[in-house]
Formats: C-alpha cells, sequence, structure tokens
C-alpha cells in the first residue's frame, strides 16, 4: 500500500522529550514500513525515520522561537503535503485542522484524520465543512466529541508504545511519580498533595509549557523541597524510562477527559502500576485492580497508594504488550485504511465504513467497564 502520513510540523518526528502525537506518528510509520508498505512523512527537516521523508521546514517549530506566525508555516507544510497526495492509496492526517480545511481542493482525497485532541470552539467550522474520514483514539473520546455535520466516522484506534523499548523491573524503589507536563489539568498539585499524605517521596518530571509557567512558578515550585517532593525537569526518553522503571507507581489525578495518555502503556510496559482519575480514556487503558487503580475522589487515590504492591509487575507488562505495542496499532489502521479504500470501490454497498468493526481485538475493549 502506498501511503502519505503528515505528522504536525511543532515537534520532530520522533521527538526528543515531550510529544504524545509524534511520537505515536513514529511508531506507525516504521511499523508500516517494516511491513513492507511504501509510505512518505511530512514532518520537519530533522525528523529521523525509515520512510521517504519531505519538509518544508529544516527543524521544528518548538526551535524557532524567532518566527511570529507559526501558523503560517502550518499551513504550508499542510499546502505542500498535499500537492501529489493524488499519487498515493491512502492519506493520513495527523495534523489537525489546516490540513482538513486545505483537503477540500481536492474532493477525490482519501484520507482519515485521526483526532490526536478534541473538537474546540475555533475548529468547530472545519469540522463541519469536513468530508473525509476521522477517527478518535478511544472511545471515550468519540463519546464525548461534540455533534458535527461533517466527516465520518472510521473507528477508533488506540494509541501505541513500542513496548520492547521499555525496561521491565519487578523490584520497586519506594517513590511514586508523576510524570506530565506541569499544567493544571494535568493535577501536579494534587499528586503533591498525594505524597504528603501518604508520606511517600514523590518525583515528579515533565515539560513547563510557556503558557504554564505562571501556574507552576506559582502553585507547584514552591512545594518543591529536593527532598519529599523532587522535580527532574523534562525527561528525555531515557531518563522517563529510568523512572518508569522503578517506581512504585505512577499518579495521574488528571482534571480533564484526556482522549488516551501515553503515561498509562509506558509504565504499565515497565511493569509499573498506574493511578489514575476516572477521567476520559483512564478506565479504556487502566484495569482497575489489575493495572493499577481508576478512582474517582483524591481520597480513594490516597487509599490506592497502599495497595500498589497487590498490582502483579508482569501482569503490567503483558497487557501492554497485549493492547498497546506497536504492531497492534499499525494492524487497526491498515484495517481502517482498507474499509475506506474499499468503499471506494464501485460495487461497495455503503460509503462509510462498520464503526469499530475492524479495530476490536475483543469485545470488552469495545465496552470497557470499570471493575470495583
Amino acid at each position: 500500500m502506498k501511503i502519505l502520513q503528515i505528522a504536525p510540523l511543532w515537534e520532530t518526528v520522533p521527538p526528543p522529550a515531550y510529544g504524545g502525537t509524534e511520537a505515536v506518528v513514529h511508531l506507525l510509520v516504521e511499523e508500516l514500513v517494516r511491513q513492507g508498505h511504501d509510505v512518505t512523512l511530512w514532518a520537519s527537516g530533522d525528523s529521523k525515520t525509515s520512510a521517504r521523508l519531505q519538509s518544508c521546514c529544516p527543524s521544528s517549530l518548538r526551535t524557532k522561537e524567532d518566527i511570529y506566525s507559526k501558523s503560517v508555516y502550518s499551513c504550508l507544510h499542510a499546502s505542500l503535503a498535499l500537492k501529489d497526495a493524488q499519487h498515493y492509496d491512502i492519506v493520513h492526517n495527523h495534523a489537525g485542522e489546516e490540513v482538513m480545511a486545505i483537503s477540500h481542493l481536492l474532493p477525490d482525497l482519501l484520507m482519515l484524520t485521526t483526532m490526536h485532541c478534541v473538537v474546540t470552539p475555533d475548529t468547530r467550522r472545519v469540522w463541519d465543512n469536513y468530508r473525509a474520514y476521522f477517527n478518535s483514539i478511544s472511545w471515550s473520546q468519540r463519546r464525548l466529541m461534540p455533534e458535527i455535520r461533517g466527516g465520518r466516522f472510521a473507528g477508533v484506534a488506540y494509541n501505541a508504545i513500542d513496548v520492547a523499548s521499555f525496561p521491565f523491573q519487578n523490584q520497586k524503589q519506594d517513590y511514586i511519580l508523576f510524570l506530565s507536563r506541569m499544567s493544571p489539568e494535568k493535577g501536579p498539585t494534587l499528586a503533591i498533595e498525594v505524597a504528603r499524605r501518604t508520606g511517600r517521596r514523590l518525583v515528579m518530571a515533565g515539560k513547563v509549557d510557556a503558557k504554564d509557567r505562571d501556574f507552576f512558578t506559582r502553585e507547584v515550585q514552591p512545594l518543591i523541597d529536593g527532598e519529599h517532593i523532587v522535580f527532574m525537569g523534562e525527561a528525555d526518553a531515557v531518563l522517563k524510562r529510568e523512572l518508569y522503571r522503578e517506581a512504585s507507581g505512577v499518579v495521574m489525578p488528571i482534571e480533564w477527559d484526556e482522549p488516551f495518555g501515553l503515561v498509562m502503556p509506558e509504565a504499565m510496559a515497565c511493569g509499573t502500576p498506574v493511578i489514575v482519575f476516572n477521567r476520559g480514556a483512564a478506565p479504556e487503558i487502566v484495569e482497575h485492580g489489575e493495572t493499577g487503580f481508576v478512582v474517582d475522589t483524591l481520597d480513594e487515590m490516597v487509599q490506592a497508594v497502599a495497595k500498589l504492591h497487590t498490582v502483579d509487575p508482569a501482569y503490567c507488562r503483558a497487557r501492554a504488550v497485549q493492547r498497546f505495542d506497536a504492531p497492534i496499532m499499525a494492524r487497526r489502521y491498515l484495517g481502517i485504511y482498507e474499509s475506506i479504500i474499499e468503499a471506494r470501490r464501485p460495487w461497495a454497498a455503503t460509503a462509510t465504513p462498520a464503526p469499530g468493526s475492524y479495530v476490536a481485538e475483543r469485545a470488552e475493549e469495545l465496552s470497557p467497564t470499570r471493575v470495583a
């Protein structure tokens, strides 16, 4: 299959540290190439890939603080990526609304857009006018998506990680880990409160975006003492894996309906259980009592810390392999691609694929439920 993959310009593919979408794109592209597909990747020029790399920008926009209007570069990226799109069997868009808007210039284009983010009021008009296919990265994201007039839903495909690159460890140290952006919706101050109430040492690592700097300086930094509460800065790939491997558990007091959250399967791959608030896709990823704990309140999160030792690290690793390894994700997307292409054939009975029928490995993953 000849496939065009369009990544965002904001981060390098793969990202050196933070960058969930770009990490997922890298894994998907590498697995598709490994399986023998002809893949072209449009991404920043400093990306590293086994596919054919095309770019309009020599480095990611994150490195270009001197550019006033980065959105202009994103539009250029989208238009050039689609210039020869008719020569591909399928176009897979990970770069959001700019590509969706320009796709109207190619009405016969077979394109799939993955919803790595959520529909917002300022992007709603683009979605209402979109005429190609889209998929979500969790069933929660699909359920919470506002009603739109455009687009054809093609199913759910969970994000993936390279499980083999995450080191498994059975014996853990006595600290809990918070690894995320230092933003209000990720709940860093709540993680600190969990550490205070349990007496556990908390190690924190994460990116501080410019828009979150005031929050971090005002609310988080005064609580960091360097002993009981330790902040490691933004963790690169090596440090992140070391922290996961040795932590007794990861706490995720998320304050928003996160569509997926790669931290959860990454921790599980290292044999480390996750305690997460029952928001967004959390109950689809963490199996309550088996790979961690899905809780509703801060009190329940505090109580769950005392039960971390009851979770089998080997089971966490096994479930990460079974559900979130890169070949699993590639198989899901290939099923979606083939269904979209089949719908275009003259003898196809319908132009819309059956939602979810080709992305589920087992029935319980289609309708995940929390086990009390």
